[in-house]
């Protein structure tokens, strides 16, 4: 069996998951010249990474055993077709948790653990699971046609397996995968041939699919499992990947560490340039940040224009996937912790998360117009618009995304989530005679451009009033085709409120409600009975209650949602519809 073994490896690693394919990737950066990676299946973790990155792998091979040899500190390690020696050996096994239990649902055909199905292609495919082997599932459900949603509510990205951090930035980026970083299912339940996925958070709407994975938990075999001589344990140079032995006390580390301990164990002189490489990432050279922007951006900004110096309209377009959205829905954007701030404030542990990505979520705007006057079409040539907000920081909040935003111009490159999410939408609006009522504060009112414009391009009849509170005039960044709007649509009012400015009385919109103001411009009194409310923006505003032992608590300040329930209104649930919508998220 065994074979002349003159060739001395610099690392031997023992089983292709996303940690062992990480550590052979890291330790041939590091300078290691010579290392293999035996798997004992036909695949490893991630077969795109093993060409780009040159790793040298041998498929169908077994772990024997792990010897000291008889003249040194290296290792004997024999296989299932040769005997290798080697400076050191890892092994990165990893075999599914006994211990672990699904959280949610039951096993059945659409739903099932660990297991995908034959045929994905042009399918819907939810993986719950926050592990290397929930981002392997993605990637093969992605590689196989499927439309992937990963909830993975927890995962904190740098605890994953480097390979499988950059393949779940490589499924972003090419927007390949929807990731629901907070978000994991309350419930699971068959609704007759498809199971749905039932989500707590409202931003999150409740999502059917054709199948459903359960990322089970992994976990290391007994080092007994393995074979390893006490002799070869006693030479430190046997490592395993992942939690320390009850039993035994033998060199265990994680993925994202292990690399350099190999290399400072085995090769000192190798810690150096090792060293280095991390002071140059941490000297924030513009190579390293053009390098981190290829690597998490995937869309280009078309279009910045700024309102004045704190209120921007932006233009996003993707580099894959289309930009198509339903009128009312949001999109995340996000940059790096990297770039330069406009304002003096400092991020807490800024060198703890210096090469992370910042990601919000806003709501999709729209143009109203086209550039030649005619009123804009939903799908705005590929591009997603926003209106956003330049935020300060104060004594208690340093913003970390728009103080960065508020640096960029066209040609910028930038983060855009995969998919736009969210149930804030005209779908209970069916009559074309409803009236139909968006109150907003500040950039509360970009749900609401898109919402108005979808109800008058289909031809809707009823009253449309929009209402929006600013500090000053300068504040509203559509108001001119907002007034374009009401000229050329007699049932459409917009009717924005300055609190700030000496010639306006001040008022807000619950003093509209209070007051019956929105009667003048509907001609009757406002009623539950045939009109629809949209509530967007400032939280005391919307004034959501809390439902105890059965009965709704509304805050201390009053909001909106109270006195539209008190004339008869009610709050649109997940399961119980109502003519109060809200958008959550501030």
């Amino acid at each position: 069996m065994a074979e002349e073994h003159d060739d001395l490896y610099d690392l031997i690693i023992i089983g292709g998951t996303a940690g062992g394919l990480s550590v052979a990737i890291s330790s041939l950066k590091s300078g290691l010249e010579r290392v293999r990676l035996i798997e004992p299946g036909d695949s490893v973790a991630f077969d795109d990474l093993v060409p780009i990155n040159q790793v040298d792998v041998s498929y169908g091979e077994s772990l024997v055993s792990i010897e000291r040899t008889e003249t040194g500190n290296e290792l004997l390690i024999t296989t299932s077709l040769r005997t290798y020696v080697s400076h050191g050996c890892l092994i990165s096994v990893r075999d599914r948790d006994p211990d672990w239990k699904p959280p949610i649902a039951s096993p059945s055909d659409c739903v099932t653990i660990d297991e995908l199905p034959e045929h994905l292609d042009d399918r819907d495919v939810l993986v719950v699971g926050y592990t290397d082997n929930a981002v392997e599932l993605v990637w093969n459900a992605a590689n196989a046609g499927a439309r992937v949603v990963m909830a993975a509510g927890g995962m904190d990205p740098a605890q994953l397996a480097p390979a499988a951090d950059s393949i779940l930035r490589k499924l972003e980026r090419e927007r390949r995968a929807t990731l629901l970083y907070r978000d994991v299912p309350a419930e699971i339940s068959d609704d007759e041939k498809f199971p749905v996925a039932y989500f707590d958070d409202r931003r999150t709407p409740d999502l059917e699919f054709d199948h459903i994975v359960l990322a089970s938990h992994r976990k290391r075999p007994p080092i007994s499992a393995f074979n390893v001589s006490d002799d070869a344990i006693a030479t430190n140079r046997v490592w395993f990947l992942g939690e320390p032995d009850p039993d035994k006390d033998v060199p265990t580390a994680h993925a994202w560490e292990i690399g350099s301990r190999i290399a400072e164990a085995c090769f000192p002189d190798l810690a150096a340039p090792v060293a280095k490489s991390t002071v140059a990432r941490r000297a924030r050279h513009e190579s390293i940040v053009e390098e981190l922007r290829a690597d998490h951006y995937n869309a280009t900004i078309t279009r910045f224009e700024p309102t004045h110096s704190d209120l921007w309209v932006l233009r996003v377009k993707p580099d894959h996937g289309d930009a198509s959205y339903i009128p009312g829905q949001y999109a995340s954007l996000g940059l790096g912790y990297w770039e330069d701030r406009v304002d003096d404030a400092v991020d807490a542990d800024l060198d703890g998360k210096w090469e992370k990505l910042i990601r919000r979520s806003y709501s999709i705007s729209h143009p109203i117009f086209e550039d030649n006057g005619y009123l804009a079409p939903g799908d705005t040539d590929g591009e997603l618009e926003f209106y956003i907000v330049l935020v300060a920081p104060d004594e208690t909040h340093v913003p970390a995304l728009t103080p960065r935003l508020a640096l960029k111009k066209p040609g910028d490159r930038i983060y855009l989530g995969p998919k736009v999410a969210g149930r804030y939408t005209l779908q209970s609006v069916v009559q074309p005679d409803t009236t139909v009522v968006f109150l907003s504060t500040g950039t509360g009112e970009a749900p609401h451009n898109s919402m108005a414009a979808e109800l008058l391009r289909k031809g809707h009849t009823g009253p449309i009033i929009a209402t929006v509170t600013v500090r000053q005039w300068v504040d509203l960044g559509y108001l001119e085709k907002q007034r374009e709007l009401e000229r050329r649509y007699p049932n459409y009012h917009y009717v924005p409120m300055p609190t700030r400015e000496a010639d306006v009385p001040k008022q807000y919109l619950q003093d509209l409600i209070k007051n019956n103001a929105l009667d003048e411009f509907l001609g009757k009194p406002l009623s539950p009975e045939n009109t629809h409310a949209f509530l967007c923006g400032n939280p005391s505003m919307i004034g959501l209650p809390e439902e105890e032992d059965g009965e709704l608590k509304f805050p201390e300040t009053v909001g909106v949602v109270q006195l539209l329930t008190e004339k008869g209104f009610t709050l649109d649930r997940r399961n119980e519809p109502g003519n109060i919508h809200y958008e959550e998220y501030w």
